[in-house]
């Protein structure tokens, strides 16, 4: 029976690629010069810590980081950015967690979409993937592009695709 995984996972080595370059670039702009500006990668976590004096700060470091990811590859959609928070004194940090995995309720998106397509494929929650199979491979690629169309805001992507 034919099948593919949807996902929803980010390249994490471009992800920490993207982060060392803002670094490099906090440490050479003229703007950030004698600030708190910095920004930390938690790779257990997965989430990206943004440090500044300010939260117009926060924004251009941000700001900062969404184009270097995209310059390499990676959907800024995977990004959830939290509330601005502040770290002591006058500064502020933010806590942008890098999304890796479908949650229940869009999995359970995903199979509404299926369901209501009338396709003859069916849709099942693996964890942090949904599998869809059919008995056509036509019927599959069309479900990818089904599902491509109606969720837009997630990045989702494809693999395991099995005869």
């Amino acid at each position: 029976m034919p099948s593919f995984d949807t996902v929803l996972e980010a390249d994490f080595v471009e992800v920490k690629n993207a982060v060392d370059q803002v670094t490099r670039e906090i440490g050479t702009r003229f703007d950030f010069k004698g600030t708190g500006a910095a920004i930390e990668l938690k790779e257990k976590e997965k989430e990206i810590i943004l440090h500044g004096d300010a939260e117009f700060q926060l924004q251009q470091i941000d700001d900062v980081l969404r184009g270097k990811l995209t310059k390499r590859g990676v959907d800024a959609r995977f990004l959830d950015v939290g509330k601005v928070e502040k770290a002591g004194g006058d500064k502020v940090k933010q806590v942008v967690k890098v999304r890796n995995g479908i949650s229940t309720e869009d999995g359970k998106k995903i199979q509404q979409v299926i369901k209501g397509s009338k396709l003859k494929v069916q849709g099942a929650i693996q964890g942090d993937a949904v599998r869809v199979t059919g008995a056509k491979r036509d019927d599959l690629q069309t479900a990818m592009a089904l599902i491509r169309s109606e969720l837009k805001d997630l990045p989702l992507s494809f693999n395991n695709f099995r005869d």
